[in-house]
């Protein structure tokens, strides 16, 4: 899947050859690759997922904190219909998530279906019965 990722990456850049001609453009180009980058491993990290459940937040944040519990609650419950994956969006290694996914506020949480492709977005605290309506909609059971 890596070199998928360097592959998609590599036809990125040569498509956009001679094209670039501004610092904008090239953070364009930027921010299109680690797109693509973040889909091919969320693509290989939840093959078998119906949905993959992003929540975007900090461990500083009180709605972030109160979120914790109910990834956890998704976790027992849904097992691996559901992936979820939490990104610390105030550290340095969280930081590129908060960016790809362009978020406003935290808590954020993002859906994506099982081809890698969101399908819904919340900003806030999500309480647990509404999130699994979410759910829901993409035959978790």
């Amino acid at each position: 899947m890596k070199y998928i990722s360097i592959l998609c990456v590599s036809i990125l850049l040569f498509s956009c050859e001679g094209k670039i001609t501004s610092k904008k453009d090239v953070a364009t180009v930027k921010n299109m690759a680690s797109k693509v980058e973040v889909k091919a491993s969320l693509t290989s990290e939840t093959n078998n997922a119906k949905v993959t459940f992003i929540e975007l937040g900090s461990v500083r944040c009180i709605p972030c904190q109160k979120m914790q519990g109910v990834i956890k609650s998704v976790n027992k419950k849904y097992g691996k219909q559901v992936k979820t994956i939490f990104y610390d969006v105030w550290t340095k290694e969280g930081k590129p998530y908060a960016e790809t996914y362009k978020i406003n506020l935290i808590p954020t949480q993002v859906f994506l279906d099982s081809e890698g492709i969101e399908y819904y977005r919340h900003e806030g605290f999500f309480p647990e019965e509404e999130l699994e309506k979410i759910l829901k909609q993409k035959g978790v059971k």
